[in-house]
């Protein structure tokens, strides 16, 4: 994989410059993770329990910030505890019997993330589709819009920050709203907050003076949360806001009560299998988690930083030991704090370390001051915060790039909100993996079929990569040869072939295509294959088929090489094979005189090999006497069937006579050149007088126009003095042994066009042999 630019010292945490930035984004991330914590912690019980305790949530948030953030390279990424993990935190508490156990399970799950980024396991990120990660962005944000909507209106049944779709208080994400739009179970002073915020919010980034004030919008909203809150308990009444609509943090009452929020591994859980099993299963779903957030988080990021994915699971690996021999939970990198943490302006990983110092601070020495904080406020950050990630400009932007794209992203999407985010994930990755299967089998080779002097060729050009899955989809492909056909199946490209498929191709070689008459050639097939290259047609133009093709053919010939170029089908052509191929003489099939303009080179755009044919060149394609000597060298001497004279659109010769004649100057003194003026009063013969009054009066597409029209005058001037002035070619035209004609090169769409008889301009479609 190669390697990925180093560009995360832009901002450096040395910076003071950038300080106030990251302190306000770690502000805003500590608010958001505050009710995160605490009802990831809460949703993470078993039925029955009262583990973990809600004090593990702002555990792991606190080792998150003061442990991986340092370790960590990514400046965007906040780590914590996540909502995809609820449902195994669960079940594996109740597999287990006990926290403490548990507890043994994290910190092993944490070892095996150390092991995991020591080996660089972070590199399979790189294979993740983009589609299923711009799911995974879009799904958080339709989450984080239909669950904050009852903790908007004070509806707080659900625990904060649980995102299954099967919820803790036994209703799914949309049977929650129905119930709320049934009873109306809104309390009047939390909405009354919830809604103000969304609208400060949403003005907050509209407005340009407040956009620039020292704070940001979501700091404002909670400051506003908490004064609303206490003014309305002064009013009381249905305005007041009683203890479960506001954040809850356990409060110690004394130092030993403190200490005693704190739970330690009972290390007698290592006798037991099970243990194992809960870890390994934390450290594969943990770092899954953690890559595909991280490459998230990395789409989001505006600097486009890169995050090392193997550091970043070295460094959640410390992480889950540290918070598992406290009593923490474990922790991934969580895509909502990181986008809050990103959309508040972060600049580098300060933001997350601060976040951290401030849950450690807060939660131990001011709780009570915290736990003024209304829900409904923090609830209309992560609401906006969801509208940004699931915006209608992400969806129209997968929707233009095709149904492989978008329908595993909406898949994605589909599934994580009908789930959870794990099994979500899973899901779309499952089903962007068949849709590259499907992708390779329909499509398992380029197969490009050659007008070629001695018949049609198909070649057969095989993938880097060839498996069993793609066995039937090449058997498709050998079915439709025609009969009496050539084939080339070229390996020049491919590192791996199954054994399968090898066998595939030698009974196709051996036993299938002779029956029919197919000639199988093979090239560039690994020595270890036992498939030596084996050519039965001549990929060059050699004098037997010269001899036997028309004027017709060959002008063919060039309309589908064209043809091919356009479509970005080029042949892979052997030319070590084509230059020992010639060495001994050539038998080109076209001499091409075109201009010497560099983006015409002839070869490319008719898609031409070693040998093919000659090419003479002369500015602005005028035919003088050594250019005509070369064409008929070509046409008497080595006996080529077609002569063309190939001008192109917007000509630098022709747009220099047409000025210089404008001006009323010769070319000396115009370009001070001493020897242009042979060219340039050449190609003037094709202008007219009155085009050259009004070629300086004229707008730019006006101009274009005139210009392309004398282009293709001189074209058809050239094609008729190169018959009028040579006997030798023009009784090669009268016995139909060569044609000379005229074309038009398109330097805009690589289209080359052609010159009927009467000088219109027809598209050159190749004719159907």
């Amino acid at each position: 994989m190669p390697k990925q630019p180093n560009n995360n010292d832009k901002f450096s945490i040395y910076d003071l410059k950038t300080l106030p930035a990251d302190l306000l984004s770690g502000l805003v991330v500590f608010l958001v993770a505050l009710p995160l914590c605490l009802g990831i912690a809460q949703a993470s019980r078993p039925a029955g329990m009262d583990d973990p305790p809600l004090i593990a949530g702002l555990l792991t948030g606190i080792i998150a910030g003061l442990v991986v953030a340092l370790i960590s390279r990514s400046h965007t990424s906040v780590s914590g505890p996540a909502a995809g993990l609820t449902a195994i935190i669960a079940t594996q508490i109740s597999n287990l019997g006990s926290y403490e156990a548990f507890l043994v399970a994290v910190i092993l799950g944490g070892v095996l993330q150390v092991v995991m980024g020591v080996l660089k396991a972070g590199a399979l990120s790189a294979f993740f589709p983009s589609s299923v990660i711009k799911g995974l962005l879009a799904a958080i944000g339709v989450i984080l819009i239909l669950k904050e909507i009852p903790h908007l209106v004070g509806h707080d049944t659900d625990p904060h920050g649980e995102m299954a779709y099967q919820q803790p208080d036994e209703h799914t994400t949309f049977s929650e709203l129905w119930s709320l739009l049934e009873t109306g179970d809104i309390h009047v002073g939390a909405a009354t907050i919830g809604l103000i915020s969304v609208a400060v919010l949403l003005i907050w980034g509209r407005v340009k003076f407040l956009k620039h004030l020292p704070i940001p919008g979501a700091l404002a909203v909670v400051l506003l949360g908490v004064g609303l809150h206490l003014w309305f308990r002064t009013i009381g009444g249905a305005m007041a806001i009683t203890a479960d609509h506001l954040v809850d943090i356990p409060v110690a009452k004394t130092a030993q009560e403190f200490v005693g929020f704190f739970r330690f591994p009972d290390f007698s859980a290592l006798l037991s299998p099970t243990v194992y099993v809960a870890g390994i299963t934390v450290a594969i779903v943990a770092s899954l988690e953690t890559l595909l957030n991280l490459e998230a988080v990395d789409k989001l990021d505006p600097e486009r930083r890169f995050s090392p994915p193997s550091r970043e699971l070295l460094a959640q690996g410390v992480g889950n030991i540290a918070t598992g021999f406290i009593g923490g939970l474990p922790m991934t990198s969580v895509i909502i704090r990181s986008s809050v943490n990103v959309n508040s302006g972060c600049k580098t990983k300060r933001s997350a370390f601060f976040h951290g110092i401030l849950l450690a601070v807060c939660v131990g020495f001011f709780p009570q001051y915290l736990n003024m904080i209304p829900i409904s406020a923090l609830a209309a950050i992560l609401l906006v915060t969801g509208f940004k990630l699931a915006s209608p400009k992400l969806i129209a932007e997968m929707w233009s790039e095709g149904r492989y794209q978008f329908l595993p992203f909406v898949i994605t999407v589909v599934s994580i909100v009908f789930t959870d985010l794990l099994i979500g994930i899973l899901i779309g990755l499952g089903v962007a993996l068949l849709f590259i299967l499907n992708s390779n089998l329909r499509r398992p080779v380029r197969r490009i079929v050659e007008t070629h002097l001695g018949g049609d060729v198909m070649h057969i050009e095989l993938a880097n990569q060839v498996s069993f899955l793609n066995k039937a989809a090449l058997d498709k492909v050998f079915s439709e040869a025609p009969a009496g056909s050539n084939v080339l199946i070229d390996a020049s490209g491919t590192d791996y072939i199954d054994p399968d498929v090898l066998s595939l191709i030698r009974d196709f070689k051996n036993n299938i295509a002779p029956v029919h008459g197919v000639k199988v050639s093979l090239r560039g097939f690994r020595t270890k294959y036992r498939l030596h290259d084996d050519i039965h047609f001549a990929d060059f133009s050699t004098r037997e088929l010269q001899d036997r093709l028309t004027p017709e053919q060959a002008l063919n010939i060039l309309k589908e090489g064209n043809r091919r170029f356009r479509s970005g089908e080029q042949l892979s052509r052997d030319f070590s094979r084509a230059i020992d191929g010639t060495a001994g003489g050539q038998n080109p099939i076209a001499c091409i005189l075109g201009c010497i303009d560099s983006r015409v080179p002839a070869e490319i755009i008719f898609d031409l090999g070693i040998g093919d044919m000659f090419a003479v060149r002369v500015a602005g394609n005028i035919i003088g006497t050594k250019s005509l000597g070369s064409i008929e060298f070509g046409v008497g001497v080595a006996g080529v069937k077609l002569v063309v004279v190939l001008g192109h659109t917007r000509c630098g010769a022709v747009t220099s006579a047409v000025g210089i004649m404008a001006e009323g100057k010769n070319t000396r003194e115009a370009t001070g050149c001493e020897n242009l003026g042979a060219v340039v009063e050449e190609v003037q013969v094709s202008v007219r007088e009155d085009e050259a009054r009004q070629f300086l009066r004229l707008n730019e597409d006006d101009r274009e126009a005139m210009l392309d029209d004398i282009v293709r005058r001189n074209v058809l001037r050239t094609v008729h003095e190169i018959t009028a002035r040579s006997s030798v070619i023009r009784d090669a035209v009268r016995d139909g042994r060569v044609l000379v004609v005229g074309m038009i090169y398109d330097i805009k769409t690589g289209e080359v066009k052609f010159l009927n008889e009467h000088g219109r301009i027809e598209a050159m479609e190749p004719e159907v042999s």
